[in-house]
């Protein structure tokens, strides 16, 4: 008995280490192709699996595509939600959230961009789910920043674009990352560039909030 739970634990460890590989190469794909230009063929050979292995764990490149997706968002939602803990700062707050957020840039570029080309394209697969998932942490995340408002922690800003100016301010560097590079004559953006935005956009963001330093 204690042998077959050990067996089902490396199978069940091996799967999800295959199907993260494969979800990897799927946003590689989908972020250089688009939907309609991806196939499972070239999914399957960047994953390094035969294609009949890739479908015996996504049966098609809807099911593959809706994956890589929820992924994605789900990873930023865990990652982004405005926490306020005990003695935080609302400027300790926002620094966390845009480096957090900067962090997801630079380590799902590709997810980024298929997030990006879907919302782009009116949001097909994602939007009742941007609805159940992103929509009622934005809510709770807005009502944060408009408590801080109302203790006169920070001036009074428009919150919900607060929000949207952050994320366009920290995704460019995954979405458009190409213009960057070429900008700064590089081939391509490595650590230093990203702390060197996060510095950047954070001290930005802190001053047109008038962040008070003290609760």
């Amino acid at each position: 008995m204690a042998d077959q739970r050990v067996r089902r634990t490396k199978q069940s460890m091996n799967r999800e280490v295959l199907e993260s590989r494969i979800l990897r190469s799927a946003e590689i794909i989908f972020a250089a192709k688009g939907f309609s230009g991806a196939s499972m063929e070239r999914i399957a050979e960047v994953s390094k699996i035969s294609k009949q292995n890739l479908i015996y764990y996504f049966p098609n490149k809807d099911l593959l595509y809706k994956r890589v997706l929820k992924e994605i968002l789900d990873i930023w939602i865990e990652k982004l939600s405005l926490l306020e803990s005990d003695g935080a700062t609302p400027e300790d707050v926002i620094r966390g959230y845009v480096r957090e957020k900067m962090q997801l840039s630079r380590l799902y570029p590709n997810g980024s961009k298929v997030f990006a080309h879907e919302v782009i394209s009116g949001a097909p697969v994602l939007k009742d789910y941007l609805l159940s998932h992103l929509k009622p942490q934005f809510d709770r995340d807005v009502k944060l920043v408009k408590s801080w408002i109302n203790k006169g922690l920070i001036d009074d800003i428009d919150p919900e674009h607060l929000f949207f100016t952050i994320w366009a301010a920290t995704q460019t560097y995954a979405d458009f990352s190409i213009q960057m590079e070429i900008l700064l004559g590089k081939t391509s953006l490595d650590q230093t560039d990203f702390e060197r935005a996060e510095n950047a956009v954070t001290e930005f963001v802190v001053r047109a909030l008038g962040a008070k330093k003290n609760i």
